[in-house]
């Protein structure tokens, strides 16, 4: 029987589950607080569907999103929010490890730190070339 410590399955759930809570709530209304910007500046634009303008390179990169949020650009914005939506389950999976670390399930530590690697695989090393 494993011992009892300060952390216990019942507290892990309520602290994941305010994680998750509070990264989707903060994600919203950042996208929201970008909407709000977005409509501001381009909400009378009328849009041209025959011309197809992909994502600007400046918002493609974690630093161009960082510095269009920090200039109130709309569309930095969104793209922050849309950021820490994606980030939010990372974390939650993050904190699993040390979670299961710290009830010494070390099963569930090697678990669920491949799913972590998966996670971090698809989200870095996915745009690298195969042969390099």
């Amino acid at each position: 029987m494993k011992p009892q410590g300060r952390w216990n399955d019942e507290r892990i759930e309520i602290v994941i589950g305010g994680m998750l809570r509070t990264g989707v709530l903060s994600a919203t209304f950042v996208v929201l607080i970008g909407a709000i910007f977005y409509l501001l500046k381009y909400g009378h634009a009328m849009p041209h569907y025959a011309i197809f303008k992909g994502e600007p390179a400046d918002l493609r990169d974690l630093p161009g999103i960082f510095a269009a949020a920090l200039n109130l650009r709309g569309r930095g914005i969104i793209q922050l929010g849309i950021l820490m939506l994606v980030a939010t389950p990372i974390a939650r999976v993050a904190f699993s490890v040390i979670a299961f670390a710290l009830e010494r399930d070390y099963l569930y530590v090697l678990i669920t730190l491949v799913v972590l690697s998966i996670l971090a695989f698809s989200l870095f090393g996915s745009t690298m070339p195969l042969g390099a």
